[in-house]
């Protein structure tokens, strides 16, 4: 799973103590892979703004991935941003572990890249 579809997963527990703290799910026990992906500049730019940069600020630095702190004024033109949002969102693979809710502690689990966000019915 890449980290572009993490920014976009929240929990959907039913009975989920505080809404306010379903996302961004932190990892439990992720195993990282680097996926060499082609660098598409324009797709980048197109993405940030559907991004949540302080989402993706806390799961990149619980992951030991750098990023900066703020967006560029002119991100299309800084290349080294644009390598580094690159890294993190599209080559970054978690393939194991789990996603886990700051809610309600509902755990998700991550097989072969796949994330499990299925529910079961009492919690639906």
């Amino acid at each position: 799973m890449r980290l572009i579809t993490h920014n976009m997963l929240k929990c959907h527990v039913k009975n989920c103590d505080n809404p306010d703290k379903q996302f961004p799910l932190r990892f439990k026990g992720a195993e990282l892979e680097q996926v060499e992906a082609e660098r598409n500049d324009e797709f980048l730019v197109r993405m940030i703004p559907r991004l949540d940069w302080r989402a993706l600020l806390v799961t990149a630095k619980e992951l030991g991935i750098e990023l900066p702190e703020n967006i560029p004024e002119d991100p299309e033109n800084d290349d080294a941003f644009l390598q580094a949002l690159h890294t993190a969102i599209l080559e970054t693979h978690v393939k194991e572990g789990s996603m886990v809710c700051n809610g309600c502690n509902h755990e998700y689990k991550i097989t072969k890249g796949i994330p499990n966000m299925l529910l079961a019915e009492h919690e639906i």
